[in-house]
């Protein structure tokens, strides 16, 4: 492994801990805050969720593409951007992460290490929600990049998984990694092991129509020259 694969995978693997450890840590200080309001706990959560992610984004992007999600991993290696032996490296880092981020977050709140969650959240609403969710997540990203407005991808992310908290039924996790996290974290944020693969399920669905829709909105710059000849 060369040192420059082993520094990706550091920034992949600190990254995507951090990452769960926003996304759940906030749920719980919610949850701790605002016990008998759902709503102001969702508000809070997603609140933080669109500040912290921007700048886990900027801090990582420049060593591994702050990816932290192995759907945008597949699909950046899809478009060509990264190799393949990159993403089947990234994925497990990136669950490793997401796990490890998910036990921080327990302890910093004085939980136990581990506690398998309870939180049934699969219904076909839900399945539904996270093709949405996802599908949009890899629009936002690629269609940026393609389009040379990757510098403002940190503060498009961010709001998009903002509001996405509220406009789909799941609460947008629209990540593999993230969703094995938080099985690990019995809390607002986590998710039943019985419901993850449905949802992992959903956002590869998901994954696939946002990158179609990419390529039919937005086709490599060859294609879309070879068919504006076409049509001349």
């Amino acid at each position: 492994m060369s040192v420059a694969l082993l520094r990706r995978l550091s920034a992949e693997l600190v990254g995507s801990a951090l990452l769960a450890a926003l996304v759940i840590g906030s749920g719980i200080a919610a949850q701790n805050l605002s016990p008998s309001d759902t709503g102001l706990q969702l508000l809070e959560n997603a609140f933080a969720t669109a500040l912290g992610l921007p700048v886990l984004i900027l801090i990582f992007g420049p060593v591994s593409g702050a990816h932290f999600n192995p759907v945008v991993s597949i699909v950046d290696s899809l478009t060509g951007a990264r190799a393949w032996r990159d993403t089947l490296a990234y994925v497990p880092v990136q669950v490793l992460g997401c796990v490890l981020g998910a036990v921080v977050a327990n302890l910093m709140f004085g939980g136990a290490p581990v506690s398998v969650s309870d939180t049934d959240r699969l219904t076909p609403a839900h399945f539904l929600a996270e093709i949405v969710a996802t599908a949009g997540l890899i629009l936002v990203i690629f269609v940026l990049a393609r389009t040379g407005r990757a510098s403002v991808t940190p503060a498009a992310v961010g709001a998009y998984i903002g509001a996405a908290y509220f406009f789909t039924s799941s609460s947008s996790f629209a990540n593999p990694a993230i969703t094995i996290g938080r099985i690990f974290s019995d809390t607002f944020a986590g998710i039943a092991p019985t419901s993850a693969p449905g949802f992992i399920v959903a956002q590869l669905i998901g994954a696939a129509v946002g990158f179609a829709l990419l390529l039919w909105f937005y086709p490599p710059a060859g294609k879309l020259a070879a068919s504006r000849t076409s049509a001349s």
